[in-house]
């Protein structure tokens, strides 16, 4: 056999020292090739089709045609976009850090094992396997400012009933609340399941240096539940704002806009008002917005991990 012929039966078209590393590169995109070709269909293609309907000035019947930048244009002078814009970063400002001080909370008080903790467990995590617009309705029903659950506790306590579906700030408050019900049964779950990772030992060694419990919460169990802390504070700012099924259903926005957020206006401009194109460049805006928000705590996380 020639040397030509022996080159030819040992590197047919890639060197044998490459074969491991193709052989590992094509396994690992095959293996991700199911998830690419999901994130392609139901995000991406998504995505792209909601800037390019951004462009242009349909209104989901006939043919539309194209504006280039003038519903972002339109968007900046609309006082209703900028006062949803301010109820959700005031809602992502307000929710999150009570949700995360709330999870932690109760799962410290579901770790020690406490009397009733079946019933409080099923109480904080019912909203998380729930519909959210069970959720909604439930949270409806509890603050009917007619015959609600709260307005009855409230008068036989002697206390005035709030307005709940007249008055903006009372139902910007009930649609708070709610929400912090139906968020704080993912921090009680990632929270226990982090406590759970520590080993008493060490909450004992602070114990015996002197430390008090908060003490201990501070310098030992807070350090320890940064990297959940993180994830669940990109979480719930991402749920913040795609909060809709809460909102529309317990106020659609109202009274006034007081408790519109940017998912329920651009919902009503794309589908009610029949708006399509400026509905859409609204989500393509809620989209940056999110994504800038990711990185840039992402990156913050990142410094503070790296000077530690």
């Amino acid at each position: 056999m020639s040397a030509a012929t022996t080159t030819r039966a040992t590197t047919p078209g890639v060197a044998p020292s490459r074969r491991p590393a193709v052989r590992r590169w094509a396994t690992s995109y095959l293996m991700l090739a199911p998830a690419l070709v999901l994130f392609g269909v139901f995000v991406l293609y998504p995505l792209v089709g909601a800037v390019r309907i951004s462009l242009t000035n349909s209104t989901g019947i006939g043919q539309a045609q194209f504006v280039g930048l003038a519903n972002y244009r339109a968007m900046l002078a609309d006082p209703t976009f900028w006062q949803a814009a301010r109820n959700t970063a005031l809602l992502a400002v307000v929710s999150v850090p009570v949700s995360l001080a709330l999870g932690l909370a109760i799962a410290l008080l579901l770790r020690e094992r406490i009397p009733g903790g079946g019933l409080f467990r099923a109480v904080f995590l019912a909203p998380y396997v729930i519909s959210g617009v069970v959720v909604a309705m439930a949270g409806r029903w509890v603050f009917d400012q007619n015959v609600g659950i709260v307005d009855r506790v409230l008068a036989g306590a002697g206390l005035p009933q709030p307005d709940w579906q007249s008055d903006g700030t009372a139902a910007a408050v009930s649609v708070v609340l709610v929400l912090l019900w139906a968020r704080s049964g993912l921090a009680v779950i990632l929270y226990l399941s982090a406590l759970q990772g520590i080993d008493r030992d060490v909450l004992e060694a602070a114990e015996l240096d002197g430390a008090s419990s908060w003490q201990r919460l501070r310098e030992v169990v807070w350090p320890l539940m940064r990297p959940t802390t993180f994830f669940l504070t990109v979480m719930m700012v991402i749920e913040t704002f795609q909060v809709f099924d809460i909102v529309w259903v317990m106020t659609k926005g109202g009274p006034a806009g007081s408790t519109e957020l940017l998912v329920t206006y651009a919902y009503g401009q794309g589908f009610a008002a029949r708006r399509e194109g400026y509905g859409s460049a609204i989500g393509v805006v809620v989209f940056v917005v999110v994504l800038a928000a990711t990185v840039l705590w992402w990156r913050a996380q990142r410094s503070s991990e790296d000077e530690q």
